[in-house]
């Protein structure tokens, strides 16, 4: 199966390569799509992704693998698709609901420069709820070696560092796989690794 590999805010297409690599392994063909926050708006970056998944669905099934922002720009190029949906979509850390770290990261005029439209959309409670969930299979994987406790604010929800554990899910019913993991490096997990590669061969 081809599977296009989408990596999250801040990291390059590379980051996504263990993940590939194993995919590849498999069997699979892997491809990985790259993007950056600086020069492009979410909404161009999202179109690219619509069109190349528009192409990448005319040559047969296909699967997807995102890392954090790259799950909010799968689910905005797949809304209203009419074309075929991928087989499968693993979501690695995705900040399904707008996450806490996302709001306080916008307070910071910093990386209100780097990330620019993009973490407008992530402490926007209002554009998580114009945004349609998948309508195809998908699997949910979180890392959970964030700090909790009084001190931390995510208090004693299990987290990644970047996004809460209730903040993956896409519905209330939803499985998450836990992986000891922290966000930014999640697709280096082992476990990441093997689950990615068992939601494929089930397709």
């Amino acid at each position: 199966m081809n599977i296009l590999l989408i990596h999250g805010l801040g990291r390059t297409p590379l980051s996504m390569w263990p993940v590939s690599k194993a995919l590849q392994a498999a069997g699979h063909t892997t491809e990985l799509f790259g993007y950056t926050t600086v020069i492009q708006s979410f909404d161009d970056i999202a179109q690219r992704l619509r069109d190349h998944l528009q192409s990448l669905s005319s040559e047969g099934p296909y699967g997807i693998v995102s890392h954090s922002m790259g799950g909010v720009l799968t689910r905005a190029a797949l809304a209203d698709a009419t074309f075929p949906l991928p087989a499968h979509v693993v979501m690695l850390a995705p900040p399904i609901q707008s996450p806490l770290s996302g709001r306080l990261a916008h307070r910071l005029p910093p990386f209100r420069w780097f990330a620019g439209q993009s973490v407008d959309n992530l402490a926007s409670r209002d554009f998580y709820t114009r945004l349609p969930a998948l309508s195809c299979p998908y699997t949910l994987v979180a890392g959970t070696l964030g700090p909790v406790g009084a001190w931390s604010p995510f208090d004693n929800v299990p987290n990644d560092l970047i996004v809460g554990l209730e903040e993956v899910k896409m519905q209330p019913g939803d499985k998450v796989v836990t992986v000891a993991a922290l966000h930014s490096f999640i697709m280096n997990n082992a476990k990441v690794q093997n689950v990615t590669v068992q939601a494929f061969a089930k397709e």
